[in-house]
Formats: structure tokens, C-alpha cells, sequence
């Protein structure tokens, strides 16, 4: 019986992870922009490594992870900035989803203190599946367990879709922001037109501020606030990131249209060209009592490679250290 439970268990969790979100999310961190707004490469005033590492439910023995790579840099020759990117999804040992995308964003002064990026991206998106180790409905006895050998056949090949995605950052004063048009061809996983297999359009907006606390100008808070809205499922947030040359600590908290609340927290520690993150996310309430309160730990390492100079074509976006 525990061991039906735990299966009813982890099929709610993998459907709400990658059906409700049609993929694993990670929010409104800015570790991770490239998958959110391909508008953003090169913003930052310097060439970015990005490593990330994901474990959703943690604690749970779910098995869901997520490693995350990318890399910007703004490039005169351009007059804009470009990137590439590439996530590995292991959820429960069954699927494995790999993307891989390159994205540019061009650069324009629209007026003396404003600055307007666009941006495209174009990606892949491979869902591939193992199902030596999967238990199928039939297979279920529920006094017993799992004891039947199923009847169906799981064919184990995967499939491979072509995505792109838009989005336009902009800049002025203290102020900077942006909007993002995920899966503008909705790609279909399945090949057979599967409803549930499309992955439909995800809108990202999101909003940050950029405050000296007094004037020594050595302490900053930097505001942010996001929505996300992806058929039908809508969560927005807003938080706080205070930082210095070499800490900076950060809380944000974020509801859904399921009647769930969440708060992430975080830091960050800078030593020369390498700034070490964390980050802890966990449910506060629920509309769903399956649901386990922690969410989400994310670690990882940034790497400032080098300083560009963007002349007067742009201007730097400072994230927040989220």
C-alpha cells in the first residue's frame, strides 16, 4: 500500500511539474536569464559563464534535477549582445529533456537616458525517456504491490522540436525591466498532436530597481518583481536583493493561481571573477495537500570572464543577485 501511495505521489508531482508548466521553471532568478528573456544577453557589461544546479523537492528521494550551463557577452561588431545555453532535466529516472539555444540582442540608445534591447532565440528541445525502471498502471495490485508484469509496451524513443522565442529589455535611469515570448512555435513533443504534449507560449515580464543606500554608495537594494502566465497557469512575485562588492542577500515571495505561496531566499558571495549562489524555495501555503514545503534548492557558480566596452550603444543592467 506505501508503495502505491508513493507512486500516486510522484505522479501527481511529475504532472504538475511538467504539464501545469509544461517544463521546469526556475523562476524569477536571474542565475538562469537566458531561458527566460533572450533579451538580456549581453546586458550585463561583461562575457558570463553561468553554471546552475537544481533539485526540485529535495529531500523527498524524487529524483528531479536540473543542471543548467550558458555563457554571454555583448560584441561591438554586433551592436548587441549574443549567447547560448544548455539545460538537462532528470525527472524521476523516466524522462530526460535536454534544450540547447543561441540568442541575440541588438542594442539601441532610444533616447538620452533610455536604452532598448531586442532580442531572438532559437533552440532545440529533445525529450528522450528509459522506462527499465517504470511502473505502469497495470502492474498494480493494490493489496500486493507492484506484481503484475504489464501489458503494455513503453517504446523508449524520443523526439526532437525546433523552438524559438522573443523578448525586448529596456533601461532608464534607476529603472530596467523587460517582456518575453517563450515557444513561439509551440513545439509538439509527442508527433502525433497530442494536447498535453504541446508546449504552449509562456509570457515572462519583469520589473528590477537599482538604489544606493547612502552615499558612500558601497550598499545597494535592488527591488524585482515578475509574472509568468503559461496556459493558464499564472504566478507572479516580488522581492528584495541587498547587496555589496561581495555579498548579497536576497528574499523573494510568489503566488500561483493554485493557491500556492512560496518564498525563496538566497545569497551570493563574490571572490574576484567567481560569485558562488544559493538558493532555497519553500511552500508556506498550499492548494493542495500533497504538496511538500520544500520546493526547490539551486546552487551555483557565475563567472565574470572579462569587461566590455559598449560605448554609448548601451547600457549595463545590474541584476539582482538572485
Amino acid at each position: 500500500m506505501f508503495r502505491l501511495r508513493l507512486i500516486l505521489i510522484l505522479t501527481w508531482l511529475f504532472l504538475s511539474l511538467a504539464v501545469k508548466g509544461q517544463e521546469s521553471d526556475p523562476g524569477p532568478g536571474y542565475q538562469m536569464v537566458m531561458m527566460n528573456n533572450p533579451a538580456m544577453s549581453g546586458s550585463e557589461g561583461s562575457g558570463n559563464l553561468r553554471l546552475s544546479y537544481l533539485n526540485f523537492y529535495p529531500g523527498n528521494g524524487y529524483n528531479l534535477h536540473s543542471v543548467y550551463l550558458s555563457f554571454d557577452s555583448y560584441f561591438q561588431a554586433l551592436h548587441g549582445g549574443a549567447s547560448f545555453y544548455l539545460d538537462e532535466d532528470y525527472l524521476g529516472g523516466s524522462v530526460n529533456n535536454i534544450r540547447g539555444g543561441f540568442s541575440y540582442a541588438y542594442f539601441l540608445q532610444a533616447g538620452e537616458d533610455l536604452f532598448i534591447n531586442a532580442g531572438l532565440n532559437f533552440s532545440v528541445y529533445h525529450q528522450g525517456f528509459d522506462f527499465s525502471n517504470s511502473v505502469l498502471p497495470d502492474q498494480i495490485d493494490p493489496l500486493g504491490g507492484v506484481v503484475f508484469p504489464s501489458a503494455e509496451t513503453l517504446m523508449p524513443s524520443g523526439r526532437t522540436v525546433f523552438d524559438m522565442g522573443t523578448g525586448f529589455t529596456f533601461v532608464k535611469g534607476w529603472l530596467s525591466g523587460g517582456i518575453a515570448v517563450q515557444h513561439l512555435t509551440e513545439p509538439d513533443l509527442s508527433s502525433q498532436g497530442m494536447e498535453r504534449e504541446v508546449i504552449r507560449r509562456k509570457l515572462f515580464i519583469h520589473l528590477s530597481g537599482d538604489f544606493a543606500l547612502g552615499k558612500s554608495e558601497k550598499i545597494y537594494a535592488r527591488p524585482v518583481t515578475y509574472l509568468s502566465y503559461q496556459e493558464r497557469f499564472l504566478i507572479a512575485g516580488g522581492g528584495l536583493s541587498v547587496e555589496t562588492e561581495h555579498l548579497a542577500i536576497n528574499a523573494i515571495g510568489m503566488g500561483d493561481n493554485s493557491g500556492n505561496v512560496n518564498l525563496q531566499t538566497g545569497f551570493s558571495i563574490r571572490s574576484g571573477i567567481v560569485t558562488f549562489n544559493y538558493t532555497y524555495r519553500f511552500n508556506i501555503v498550499t492548494g493542495n495537500s500533497l504538496m511538500p514545503m520544500s520546493l526547490l534548492h539551486q546552487t551555483g557558480l557565475a563567472f565574470s570572464l572579462y569587461n566590455v566596452d559598449k560605448r554609448k550603444s548601451a547600457k549595463t543592467i545590474n541584476f539582482p543577485k538572485l
